[in-house]
């Protein structure tokens, strides 16, 4: 029984010892780690470069016809048919409506007939006037009788022009019964049936709007012209030569209108319930794939921000004094650096102030610096969707095709 409880007492010392020894092994582990430095953390960076980037700004705009006549009758009279389709294109001097003629023919005739009666008067009087004059100055007639024969041949004359002005005023009005679109464009819906009778009151037919040149109008608020102004005063962006603005159309459906447009009509006084400033953009429409009264969006091209900056959207940190980002200094430690930071560009920001050319922002992996913390930086990667690469590319394309 000795030996046995020996035995056990030889097995007890002995895991104590092994939880001694690997307790201690673990404690020196641990030592060991907590000793062994941090790696600096790695950061992509992006190098601030200045350039001049093209700006473009959207809005949405409505289009209208740059001419929409009003068709209307110009004489009273029963409407006899119309004589075009609804809705179609039609040319200039095309006819659209006639008009119950009779009428007009039968006024005609009669104001011709009253022409040849008063022509003939009028040779009357002239061939009396020709026996009457030398009659007179050899005193074989009155003083008289040759005034009388004066004015019965003045008379005559007046007569003969009287009845040619109701002649011409028949044959107008007789040509009026035929109605013709004075302009090449889009016809609306009649708005009188045939056999109407047309007066004053009703004379309205249609209406024709001219497709092409299209306006285009659209709506600038007096905050964003008068901040547009002060960055121009600023030298932070610099307008097109005479304020020669392209005009880029939008579809519905987001295609880009093949023509673009200039502007050619602002507004001189603001709307006074809405607060903005009327523009007006003509663009040429020759296939009339624009109508009247559409909704599209217009952006205008043309301004330029010279040496301006550009950072990505995770570069930029909010806050409680406004935006910062975190620079990398030629130490290789980062700091935070306060920003003044203007308008979206794609998916990047213009700074306007606060960066200098040639500084590294950190654009990835700034959830976890802080001041004076060593850092390991590698480029950034903006990637093909980065909107300011795209915007580039188009640029490029655009100078490759001039």
């Amino acid at each position: 029984m000795g030996l046995i409880r020996r035995h056990r007492v030889v097995r007890f010392w002995s895991a104590i010892a092994v939880c001694i020894c690997t307790a201690l092994f673990l404690s020196g582990c641990k030592k060991e780690q907590a000793v062994a430095p941090a790696q600096p953390p790695v950061v992509s960076v992006v190098e601030v470069i200045p350039k001049d980037v093209p700006v473009t700004v959207e809005y949405v705009a409505q289009t209208q016809s740059s001419h929409l006549v009003n068709i209307h009758a110009r004489v009273s009279g029963f409407l006899d048919k119309r004589v075009y389709t609804e809705g179609a294109v039609v040319k200039e001097g095309q006819v659209l409506f006639l008009m119950d003629a009779k009428p007009f023919q039968s006024q005609l005739d009669q104001a011709k007939a009253a022409l040849s009666i008063q022509k003939a008067t009028l040779e009357t009087a002239r061939s009396n006037l020709a026996r009457t004059q030398p009659l007179a100055e050899q005193n074989a007639l009155s003083r008289k009788d040759l005034d009388d024969a004066k004015g019965q041949f003045e008379s005559a004359a007046a007569s003969v022009e009287q009845s040619s002005a109701q002649v011409e005023t028949a044959q107008q009005n007789l040509s009026y019964t035929t109605i013709s679109s004075p302009v090449t464009g889009v016809t609306s819906a009649a708005q009188q049936t045939d056999g109407t009778y047309i007066s004053t009151g009703n004379s309205l037919l249609t209406t024709v709007a001219v497709l092409s040149p299209m306006w285009v109008n659209f709506s600038i608020s007096e905050n964003e012209l008068q901040k547009f102004r002060n960055q121009a005063d600023k030298g932070l962006m610099r307008r097109p030569k005479d304020d020669s603005y392209i005009v880029e159309i939008i579809l519905v459906d987001g295609s880009i209108y093949p023509h673009t447009g200039r502007i050619t009509f602002a507004d001189p006084s603001y709307n006074s319930q809405t607060g903005t400033f009327l523009i007006r953009a003509s663009v040429d429409n020759p296939k009339g794939v624009l109508r009247p009264n559409q909704y599209v969006r217009v952006r205008l091209k043309g301004a330029i921000r010279p040496n301006a900056i550009l950072l990505p959207q995770a570069a930029m940190q909010q806050g409680s004094k406004g935006h910062f980002v975190w620079m990398v200094g030629s130490d290789g430690k980062v700091d935070q650096r306060p920003v003044v930071a203007g308008d979206w560009h794609g998916n990047d920001w213009f700074i306007f102030e606060g960066l200098v050319a040639g500084e590294q922002v950190v654009v990835e992996g700034t959830l976890s610096l802080r001041p004076d913390m060593p850092v390991t930086v590698k480029p950034y990667s903006a990637g093909p969707e980065s909107a300011a690469a795209v915007t580039e590319s188009r640029a490029d394309s655009a100078k490759g095709g001039k």
